[in-house]
Parts: C-alpha cells; sequence; structure tokens
C-alpha cells in the first residue's frame, strides 16, 4: 500500500499544483515586465520529495499500511483456516451442515473483500488529505518567503512539465526554499512535541 502514496502524491501533485503554477507563469510574463520584478523560480516536485514533511508523511504511510495489512492476514488466515477444515470433513457432513457451512464462507469471504476495499479507499483518502496538507503548507511557505524577500514572484517546474524553460542558477530558489522549509517544519514539531509533553505532565 506504500505504493499508493506515492501514486497519490504524483497525481495531487502534477494535477492541482502545476495547472495553478502554470497559470501564474502566463499571467507573470505577459503582464509584468521582467526588468521591473524580482522573480524567482523553484523545482516543486524536487522541493516536495525532500521536503520533511513529506518524508515524515511517507512514515506514517508505511507504518498505517502494515498495520493494516496485519489485519488483513490476520482474517484470511481465519478464512483459510475454516475453509481446510471445511474440506476435511465435508465428506462426514449432512446437506444441512454442509450447506449452512458454505454459506458462512461465503459471507465470511465477502467480509474480507469488503474490509480489503476500505482499507484500501482508507489509505487513498489518507494519503490524499496529507498531500493536500503538504502542498498548502509548501506554497503558503513559499508565498511567506516572497513577501519577506520582496519577490514579486517565485515560479514553480519540474523535470515533468518544465514550466520554467529559461532561467538563471542565481534566480534558482529550490536549495533555499527547502533548507529553510524543512528549519521551519523542525521548528514547528519541536515545539509541538514541547507542547504535548507539557500537556502530559
Amino acid at each position: 500500500m506504500a505504493r499508493v502514496f506515492s501514486y497519490i502524491c504524483h497525481r495531487i501533485y502534477k494535477n492541482r499544483i502545476m495547472k495553478k503554477i502554470g497559470i501564474v507563469v502566463v499571467i507573470a510574463f505577459t503582464l509584468i515586465s521582467c526588468t521591473q520584478t524580482k522573480i524567482g523560480y523553484v523545482d516543486l516536485e524536487e522541493v516536495v520529495k525532500e521536503y520533511k514533511g513529506t518524508k515524515d508523511a511517507e512514515k506514517a504511510m508505511n507504518e498505517k499500511s502494515v498495520g493494516i495489512k496485519g489485519q488483513l492476514d490476520q482474517l484470511a488466515t481465519e478464512y483459510q483456516t475454516k475453509v481446510t477444515d471445511y474440506y476435511a470433513k465435508v465428506k462426514t457432513m449432512s446437506t444441512k451442515v454442509r450447506q449452512q457451512t458454505e454459506d458462512a464462507l461465503r459471507q465470511q469471504q465477502e467480509v474480507l473483500n469488503q474490509r480489503q476495499q476500505q482499507a484500501q479507499a482508507e489509505v487513498q483518502k489518507d494519503g490524499q488529505e496529507r498531500m493536500e496538507e503538504i502542498n498548502e503548507n509548501i506554497i503558503d511557505f513559499v508565498s511567506d518567503y516572497a513577501k519577506a524577500n520582496g519577490f514579486t514572484y517565485i515560479l514553480g517546474t519540474s523535470e515533468q512539465t518544465k514550466t520554467v524553460l529559461y532561467g538563471d542558477s542565481k534566480s534558482d530558489l529550490t536549495d533555499v526554499i527547502l533548507e529553510n522549509l524543512n528549519d521551519a517544519y523542525k521548528k514547528e514539531n519541536k515545539t509541538e512535541g514541547i507542547e504535548e509533553k507539557t500537556e502530559n505532565k
């Protein structure tokens, strides 16, 4: 199920973020003169990938997937044990008992299938919500960084979209944005950890 999270990340990143960035690029270069503005650009794919919040989310999703898989494996084992027991005793069963046992096994199989579908939907929903929160955090941080450092625009690009076809390396803010973003994330989570310990006392 860990692959599900990566798939969700890719879809959300490509479908939502890059559409917004594409619109910003068009507006930036058609309405504003570059000589009158301070513009930088960021490799969003790299930022999302190396963001500490993304890595923590992946870790949490993996742990959740392992837990759900353990539950499903247990249900599957219980079902398989009953199936094996049924085939071992079927020849000695009366018609009524055999029918009741088969009905019970069908119901248990349906429950198992439903639980598997629910688990997949749960992981997908959780992964999508986490990724949307990550994207919002990154966009908000870049916006605050731009305002604090006098940027009129900070554009987003990636190897896949190539939104920025050319940019001077001095205008590439990927590393500095990523460094400051991770620092802010660490400070925020450290503060939250201290608050939780204080509340527990």
